[in-house]
């Protein structure tokens, strides 16, 4: 029985550690930098090669976007918790 509880135990603690491991990657700035990096060469990429345009500022719009999305949902969802607790 004791043993029972031990592995339970275990098995608790090691997927509490993956589920915080999980919640720093989706809060770190190098997922979001990452996310940024790619969306600006696929962009670019995109409007290079089918619309035929120079990709290299116009590239900048959705990552801007993108990076202002992440910094005002912190927020929002900050204010969201608050009222439903």
């Amino acid at each position: 029985m004791n043993e029972d509880f031990e592995r339970r135990l275990d098995t608790i603690e090691a997927r509490n550690k993956k589920v915080e491991a999980d919640k720093a990657w989706e809060t770190s700035w190098v997922r979001r930098i990452s996310i940024m990096v790619l969306t600006y060469i696929v962009v670019s990429a995109y409007l290079a090669f089918v619309v035929h345009i120079n990709p290299w500022i116009n590239a900048l719009v959705p990552v801007i976007g993108f990076l202002l999305s992440t910094l005002t949902i912190e927020f929002i969802k900050k204010r969201w918790t608050s009222g439903h607790k």
